[in-house]
């Protein structure tokens, strides 16, 4: 789970939680305080029956009525009973409702003055009223519906607003977090973008206040480092790779003059050709080490406009001067769009040196002698094939084909380094473009240069 996620679950977990322990204690207590309030209500209730009681003298029908109608507010299904200090009923309301009482409950009256209980749906008040002459004892019961709706109302309004706002609450959160976290996104997207190529990448802060801006000044100083570091690490491989390079010079002449020296014997010069062999091929090896340091993409805004398949055909013209016996088969697509798709912005000497390589490559490891060149279009990218017959590569020896110094089992007997492929997938990332190795049948090597389009 990523961080904008986990940030999000974790603050609207957190809001649906508190606000349904707030709607949860927001309903006890509306709840106790409707029980209070319909206490008060029938205590004030059966205080006034028992004060009309003692007030009256004589119990009649008129007494009955005042009873009945001294409240301002009726309550629904309403049942009094008053009993004088003999435990005697002494008067009961004119309604059908009934209160289930007992003697106990008179005794516990005059002990506790006053309680108050659930019967079924009826909440019962008992109240215990003593005056210089008598005591009385009322039991007052009634249901409190217009308090049990408004309680009823204030549940589905808690649980619809819960439902409500806590899926505005997930809604939201998700947005905000995942506006919050953009900047984060740039940074992730730019990181991934990070090669030799482009070690001067930054990612822009507007304040050193953000943790995320202080991130990025960090990052940023970091790359700082690394382009130095790397840069010095490129400028000393160009240097000493200049500067072995005129000893050699020497080296690889002296050894040519001394091997046409009519004064040298057979064996001498058998021996130095076996020595010119390795001046060449470490004057090779330093030549590549030199331009993988020259490559750079900072240049890049000085690319022009070159015609592929004119490089192409120079690449091979030089191939065939130093294999002559080596067969180039070339094909081309036919396609409206194919004048415009082999125009690509570029260095030609850079883009040449690919070629030129993948060439010498199909050239060296053919087993005939031979490779097919072949230049197509797909979804208006340009793909240069380069195709032969040979042993292939296994799976392992295809995922490191493009790191340095990688060489197969194939490339056992065979002169080099390893570099070569290196330089051709560098040179192309810079050209924005790639290599692609593939074995598409038996024993066929088949390179792709895929050149996209603009």
């Amino acid at each position: 789970m990523t961080l904008k996620n986990r940030i999000s679950l974790l603050v609207s977990l957190l809001f649906t939680i508190l606000f349904g322990l707030a709607s949860t204690l927001i309903f006890v207590l509306y709840s106790n305080f409707r029980k209070e309030e319909f206490r008060d209500r029938l205590q004030i209730k059966a205080l006034s029956n028992i004060k009309l009681l003692v007030n009256v003298k004589e119990v009649d029908d008129q007494l009955l009525k005042m009873i009945d109608q001294n409240s301002i507010n009726k309550l629904y299904d309403e049942k009094t009973l008053v009993f004088d200090s003999h435990f005697k009923l002494i008067y009961s309301s004119i309604d059908d409702a009934k209160i289930n009482w007992s003697i106990d409950d008179l005794k516990y009256l005059k002990k506790n003055k006053t309680f108050f209980k659930q019967q079924g749906d009826y909440e019962v008040y008992g109240v215990f009223y003593d005056t210089k002459d008598k005591d009385f004892y009322a039991l007052i019961s009634a249901t409190d519906d217009y308090g049990k709706r408004k309680l009823l109302f204030l549940r589905y309004t808690l649980i619809i607003s819960y439902i409500f706002f806590t899926c505005i609450c997930w809604v939201l959160t998700s947005f905000m977090v995942k506006k919050a976290m953009s900047p984060l996104n740039t940074f992730h997207q730019k990181i991934k973008k990070i090669n030799e190529n482009n070690l001067d990448t930054r990612i822009a802060s507007k304040s050193n206040k953000n943790e995320i801006d202080l991130i990025a000044n960090e990052f940023n100083f970091m790359m700082d480092r690394i382009e130095i570091s790397y840069q010095k690490q490129k400028e000393f491989t160009a240097h000493a790779s200049h500067e072995l390079r005129t000893p050699l010079s020497r080296i690889t002449s002296q050894i040519e003059n001394t091997i046409e020296d009519s004064a040298t014997s057979i064996k001498g010069k058998s021996f130095l050709k076996t020595i010119l062999s390795d001046v060449n091929q470490l004057t090779e090896l330093i030549n590549s080490l030199l331009i993988l340091s020259k490559i750079d993409n900072k240049n890049h805004e000085n690319y022009e406009v070159q015609r592929m398949d004119e490089i192409l055909f120079s690449a091979i013209e030089n191939l065939n001067k130093s294999f002559p016996d080596f067969v180039i088969l070339f094909e081309m697509e036919e396609n409206e769009n194919l004048d415009t798709a082999l125009e690509i912005k570029g260095n030609k000497n850079l883009l040449e040196i690919a070629i030129s390589n993948v060439l010498k490559n199909a050239c060296v490891y053919s087993d005939n002698k031979q490779a097919i060149v072949k230049i197509s279009i797909e979804n208006n990218d340009l793909i240069i094939s380069i195709s032969n017959i040979g042993k292939t590569l296994t799976d392992n020896e295809q995922k490191n084909l493009f790191q340095p110094f990688m060489r197969g089992e194939n490339s056992k007997g065979t002169a080099g380094f390893g570099l070569g492929l290196r330089i051709v997938n560098r040179i192309l990332t810079l050209h924005n473009a790639k290599i692609i190795y593939s074995v598409p049948f038996e024993n066929t090597n088949l390179f792709q240069l895929i050149f996209h389009s603009n």
